[in-house]
Parts: structure tokens; C-alpha cells; sequence
């Protein structure tokens, strides 16, 4: 049944959309289907016969009205299928290729290339006239060594840096190759870091940052210098004298030796001055020679009275042992007249040792702590003597004056 509340124009117009759907597929049906022989007509007759007839009375209206609707509601479900399959489609832009038309031709393609190859030559020409220009013109030529600055030297003359650019005088300022001039300034041991840069119209700016020495290193013979990386610093000795450096003398350190060999031995070094300075009382610049030989046990030379300490202080906790020794000295001193080297690499006791080479027997000077297991030591013959640099006032450990 259709409620009520539903309008009565739209149940008439689905009850005339019912009955021509009928009538229609009843024709269909009497048009295509030919009868082949009497019988067939004769049954085929009756049964149009029996569709077309009206509906017998005793069909209740409630019958009648329900099949309607269900008839009514598969036409409006087909009638929506046909709306989605026959809906029209979204309509996709095509993108048109970036040349024009005329260039799809056969003609128009050897038209384009060859205005594109005249196009490129015309830019190399260019090119070659912009760079043969430059190099004539003598507004970009450096003319004399007055044109190069230099910047940031202070161990180095402005001729040691000057030297690296002999080849550049009287070229132009555009083809000289800086990255190679940069890589043959820091090739000078002084040099830490270079910087070179143009400045038009026919100059150069040269800055360097310099190494700076933390020790002297005994080479052969020489005294040199050397910095935190373990580079040797090369100086005359009178300039090394005039800048007052005033270093310990570092033992341990072979120029052949590769710097993945010196560099951790100098950073080892640095620990060691810096933990020994660590209270701000300077006692680093008591030492006289700090041996470097062995990265397990750093040696140091000491001045203790008339003669000289050598210390052995391991490879940690150098300022405590330090103390160590300096509240012991004066007993060990008082019962070993000739004690010449004293081991502090142990916890609970040190080794003491005589100039001749003869140790002395171990002794405790923590006896609230375990005892230690015993040790062994190789004699020396004497202590290290003080090597002070040629020219040079009473060393201090860690600075640059002048």
C-alpha cells in the first residue's frame, strides 16, 4: 500500500508507467515470436489472450496495488543504472607538447636545430671573446708583489708566504688557481690554515692561521719546535731566541715517525701540562724535559736541589701523584742521599732509585691501603739531565711571550 501522505499524482504516473512497460513487452513478444505451424498460433493466442484480459474480480485491490509497486520500484532501480552507465564522463585536459606546431614538421625540425647549433656557437664565441678580453686587459694584471696582502703572520715573513706566488706576477687575476696557491701555503709547517681570495680589480688577499708550538724537540743536534699535532716548527736560533719561548724540552718525538705517531703523543703531553696546572700554582714550569718514549709512563725531569729528579708518573692522575712526591721528597731525600728516580705509577707504594742504577727497597707510603703486589724496576744508570733551549731564559711549560 502506498501511504497516504504520499501524493496521488505520482502513484497514477507509475501505474501508466507499469501498463506501458506491459503493453509494450506484449507486443515484443506477439511481433517476434512467428508461429511455425496452427497449433503453436492457437496456444500463442490463448496465452496473449489470457495476459491482455482484464484481472478477475475476485483479485483483491491490495493484490493488485502491491504487485504495482513492486513493478514500479525495479523500473526506477533500472532507470537508475542507466542514469550511472550513461552519466557523462569528466573531461581530461591534454597537455600540448612545448613546441609549436610548424616544429612537428619535417622542415620545421631542421629549422629548429639549426637555429638551436648557431644559438650555441654564438654563446662559445661570446665566451672566447669575454676570456681574451680579461687576459689583455691590463686593469686585471697584477703587476708587482704589491698587489698580494698578506694576513694573519706573525712566525712567518711576509716573504715566506710571498714565495708560494712567484708565478702569479704579471698575470691576470682571473686565472690564477687560488684552491692550488691555498694548498701550497698550508704545505709550510707554520701554516695551520690558508685562505686566498681575488680582489678586483687586480689583487689578492692572502690570510694564515699559524701553528703554535707547545714544546721544544730536541732533532739530532737542533732544537726545534712542535705544536699540539706533534708538527716540527723549524727556526733559526736566533729568531727562536728573540721570540722568548720558553717550553720544556720533549723527548719521544722522531720526525720520521708519521704524524698518527706524534700527534697522540703530543696530546698526551698537553694532558699531562694541563693536569699538573690544573691548582693554578705552575708546576710546569719546574720541569725540565718530559719523555714521551713510552705512552704508558710519562717521564719527567725535575730540579731537586743540587741535582736532578726523573719522575715516572704513568699515563693519569699526574697532579696527584705529583703530590705524592712533593710531601715525600724531603724524608726520601733524608734516608737516600743519592736517590736519582722515583716511580709514583702505583697506588700504594713507589719505587726508589739510586744514581748508580741500584734500586732501593720499596717504600709505603699509604699503609691504610692493601698491600700492593711487588714491582719490578729496570735501572737507569743516572738521572735525565735539563736540556735548556740555545739562547733562552728559565723555561715554562705552556705559553708563547714576546
Amino acid at each position: 500500500m502506498i501511504p497516504p501522505a504520499f501524493p496521488q499524482p505520482i502513484h497514477t504516473f507509475l501505474h501508466a508507467i507499469v501498463k506501458a512497460a506491459t503493453l509494450t513487452t506484449c507486443s515484443a513478444v506477439a511481433k517476434t515470436e512467428a508461429p511455425t505451424s496452427r497449433g503453436a498460433t492457437l496456444v500463442d493466442d490463448e496465452r496473449n489472450e489470457g495476459f491482455l484480459r482484464p484481472a478477475s474480480a475476485s483479485r483483491s485491490r491490495a493484490d493488485r496495488d502491491l504487485s504495482v509497486d513492486r513493478l514500479a520500484a525495479k523500473v526506477a532501480e533500472g532507470v537508475g543504472e542507466d542514469d550511472a552507465f550513461l552519466r557523462t564522463r569528466r573531461r581530461v585536459p591534454v597537455r600540448k607538447g612545448v613546441l609549436p606546431y610548424w616544429a612537428k614538421t619535417r622542415w620545421g625540425r631542421i629549422v629548429l636545430l639549426s637555429s638551436m647549433l648557431i644559438a650555441f656557437a654564438g654563446i662559445i664565441a661570446l665566451m672566447i671573446e669575454v676570456r681574451d678580453f680579461l687576459d689583455r686587459d691590463p686593469r686585471f694584471r697584477i703587476d708587482t708583489a704589491a698587489s698580494i696582502q698578506t694576513m694573519g703572520n706573525s712566525q712567518l715573513t711576509r716573504e715566506d708566504l710571498l714565495s708560494v706566488f712567484g708565478s702569479d706576477i704579471g698575470r691576470n687575476v682571473f686565472f690564477i688557481p687560488l684552491a692550488a696557491r691555498r694548498t701550497e701555503l698550508e704545505r709550510i709547517p707554520w701554516v695551520e690554515h690558508a685562505t686566498v681570495m681575488r680582489l678586483l680589480p687586480n689583487q689578492l688577499r692572502v690570510a694564515v692561521r699559524e701553528r703554535t708550538p707547545i714544546a721544544f724537540v730536541r732533532i739530532g743536534e737542533k732544537v726545534e719546535l712542535v705544536d699540539v699535532d706533534g708538527v716540527i716548527l723549524s727556526m733559526p736560533p736566533s729568531m727562536m731566541a728573540a721570540r722568548h719561548f720558553s717550553f720544556p724540552v720533549v723527548a719521544g718525538i722522531n720526525p720520521n715517525d708519521p704524524l698518527s705517531v706524534r700527534g697522540p703523543r703530543m696530546h698526551l703531553y698537553q694532558k699531562f701540562i694541563a693536569d699538573l696546572d690544573s691548582s693554578g700554582e705552575k708546576i710546569s714550569s719546574d720541569l725540565s724535559e718530559v719523555d714521551l718514549s713510552d705512552p704508558e709512563d710519562v717521564r719527567a725531569t725535575l730540579p731537586a736541589g743540587a741535582s736532578d729528579m726523573l719522575l715516572h708518573f704513568g699515563d693519569e692522575r699526574f697532579l696527584a701523584r705529583y703530590r705524592t712526591y712533593e710531601a715525600h721528597l724531603a724524608e726520601w731525600r733524608q734516608q737516600y742521599p743519592h736517590l736519582a728516580s722515583v716511580d709514583l705509577r702505583y697506588d700504594t707504594q713507589v719505587v726508589l732509585k739510586m744514581a748508580d742504577g741500584r734500586p732501593a727497597e720499596t717504600n709505603p707510603y699509604a699503609t691504610s691501603q692493601p698491600e700492593a703486589a711487588p714491582v719490578t724496576t729496570t735501572p737507569s744508570s743516572t738521572a735525565t739531565k735539563k736540556h735548556p733551549a740555545p739562547a733562552t731564559p728559565r723555561k715554562h711549560a705552556g705559553g708563547v711571550t714576546g
